[in-house]
């Protein structure tokens, strides 16, 4: 149960030509805690509700604990979430064996882009497809907890 992800920011949307599912996510946080955050979510017409224990130093590795939950349960988990909503547009990108999750986000993150992939070790190689710009991982304001409170709008660019 113990997520290692890096996450990247975008240069170009050629995703999308590659992408073989695209869903849309809104999600909420109940508990924003750096050492416990607890996430609701619905992904498509399914819930999940998601504990995730503090990041490693280097930000690519935590606990995850994840559950399917009846999607009324999550409708109504939703209202009880603090600050804003996250809702964003997911696309899966197989990359050989791998597989990138790219995040287009809406709302008051709209124009945030951001790609994710999951591996089984820290330092595991993985091939960098032209589209995926600098990393990001371990940066907090990233996280989709902090784009909760500080939202990508409120941003100076």
């Amino acid at each position: 149960m113990i997520e290692i992800e890096r996450k990247f920011l975008i240069k170009s949307t050629d995703y999308r030509k590659e992408a073989i599912t695209k869903e849309r996510i809104v999600q909420g946080f109940l508990n924003t805690d750096p050492q416990r955050t607890v996430r609701v979510r619905i992904k498509g017409d399914t819930g999940y509700l998601t504990v995730k224990g503090p990041s490693n130093a280097a930000g690519t590795s935590r606990f995850e604990w994840e559950q399917k939950i009846v999607l009324k349960e999550a409708e109504i988990l939703l209202g009880f979430c603090e600050e804003t909503l996250l809702e964003k547009q997911r696309f899966n990108i197989p990359v050989g064996k791998y597989r990138f999750e790219v995040d287009e986000f809406q709302g008051e993150n709209e124009g945030l882009i951001l790609a994710e992939i999951e591996l089984q070790s820290e330092n595991q190689a993985f091939p960098k497809p032209a589209w995926l710009g600098e990393e990001v991982t371990g940066q907090i304001k990233y996280y989709n907890s902090q784009l909760s409170k500080k939202p990508y709008k409120s941003w100076k660019r």
